[in-house]
């Protein structure tokens, strides 16, 4: 179970002020609860782990077992933002980190990802990698036209079909999109693709606990089941209304801190297999925060390597930051450090020592000296990296950002900010109903 200590900051906040923002954050809870703020229609997250029906997760491995039948050892997993991270972010954690270069690996399904950029040499170079295994593909998207992912499924659809056949590519093909309406809704019957639903009370940053990641991670081999295991122990963590509510505390806390200047806050893990939890944690804060002339800036780094690199700005630079830093307490694996007779480098006195002590008690220094430096820290505790506490995180960090929004007061569920930049690419693309905009554009460039 996720464990939460805010003692990192006790010497930047007053108890007065903390339990103001303690009731701050129940009556936020109260409201995302009750179902009655800005953006209600988008809540089917919040019971997706105790609700998802164990066929779907049966469905999504029977599509495992039959891709691998057939050979496939190539999955191409199409979509951008919440249609990607979330899955990014599992199979990167729970993968061997030199699983491409392992021969024992080789004959598991590689997952790779197309769409979550428009760079001509990415999708070249993947098609180089596509056109040499034996290829799949999972396209999620909502409605079908989203530039990104739009783009990079006509290029792999139009390969499988005219290297399998329509018939036979329409079976490497699964759609995960809306139940009735969009253009990959519409091609998805027409072709005859297999289809999973994205609800439409569940938004692309809120949905790795649907089949946008849970198709994916177990087509790499994942326990899924687990994972979902974890996710309904913390749904039913984070449904008590009480000040020990990690997601209350969470949210209460970040608050505080933002309220008394600290604009920015850095995720911050110990553990490289972390590091996409980062990427997917600043979309769904930064997209659910990052309105209204308000939010607290998401970023993220991975120590002790960015040490080395942002540590002296985090150390010594201005005073805006925050930190939470997810902690794991127990490795997956154990390795001694080695005793050396010649110990040039002096380090003998770590002869028999676990490298993780050396990893801990960096973390343990690195979190007394940014104190020190003025840098408050809130710690999430895992006791390992897998499946289940995977679960587990993801929907402590979801429950805790709805919370977050609705004591900052903005919709947590849209993103009108996003749309601004398609406009534009649209009318400098020469998109059809663009023209007035894409005139009004060219006097400025």
């Amino acid at each position: 179970m996720i464990k939460v200590n805010m003692g990192g900051c006790s010497s930047f906040v007053k108890d007065a002020e903390y339990k103001k923002y303690l009731s701050k954050a129940l009556e936020a809870y109260d409201v995302l609860e009750s179902e009655t703020g800005a953006g209600n229609d988008f809540l089917g997250w919040k019971h997706l782990p105790t609700a998802t029906p164990a066929s779907l997760i049966d469905e999504c491995e029977a599509i495992r077992d039959e891709w691998k039948a057939k050979g496939v050892n190539l999955v191409v997993v199409i979509g951008i933002g919440g249609s990607y991270l979330g899955a990014k972010c599992a199979i990167e954690a729970l993968s061997h980190s030199f699983a491409k270069q392992l021969s024992s690996a080789k004959d598991a399904m590689e997952i790779v990802f197309a769409g979550q950029n428009l760079s001509e040499e990415y999708i070249c170079e993947l098609m180089d990698l596509v056109k040499e295994r034996n290829a799949a593909a999972v396209v999620i998207s909502k409605s079908g036209t989203t530039t990104e992912p739009a783009v990079a499924f006509r290029i792999i659809r139009n390969y499988l079909e005219e290297k399998y056949g329509k018939g036979e590519a329409a079976s490497r093909i699964v759609a995960v999109t809306d139940a009735r309406r969009g253009a990959l809704k519409s091609l998805s019957t027409q072709e005859g693709y297999r289809t999973f639903v994205i609800e439409d009370n569940v938004g692309g940053r809120f949905s790795v606990l649907t089949p946008v990641g849970l198709l994916p991670i177990a087509l790499a081999g994942f326990d899924v089941r687990s994972m979902m295991k974890g996710a309904a122990e913390m749904e039913e963590e984070c449904a008590k209304r009480s000040e020990n509510n990690p997601a209350v505390v969470y949210a209460a806390m970040r608050n505080l801190l933002y309220d008394a200047g600290k604009k920015i806050e850095i995720l911050v893990s110990y553990n490289p297999k972390l590091q996409y939890l980062g990427e997917w944690w600043k979309q769904l804060y930064g997209e659910t925060e990052g309105k209204d002339g308000k939010g607290i800036f998401p970023a993220s780094v991975n120590f002790t390597t960015d040490l080395h690199s942002m540590g002296q700005y985090i150390q010594d630079g201005e005073r805006i930051l925050m930190e939470t830093v997810v902690s794991v307490n127990d490795s997956n694996r154990s390795m001694e450090i080695v005793n050396d007779p010649q110990n040039l480098d002096g380090l003998n006195f770590l002869s028999g020592k676990p490298v993780e002590h050396c990893n801990a008690m960096a973390e343990l220094g690195t979190k007394l000296a940014h104190i020190d430096g003025g840098v408050p820290q809130m710690s999430v505790t895992i006791e390992r990296i897998n499946e289940y506490n995977l679960g587990g995180l993801f929907y402590f960090f979801e429950k805790a950002c709805g919370i977050s929004a609705y004591i900052l007061g903005v919709n947590p569920f849209n993103q009108p900010g996003v749309e601004a930049y398609k406009k534009n690419m649209f009318a400098l693309l020469g998109k059809p109903g663009y023209e007035a905009q894409a005139e009004e554009l060219k006097k400025r460039l």
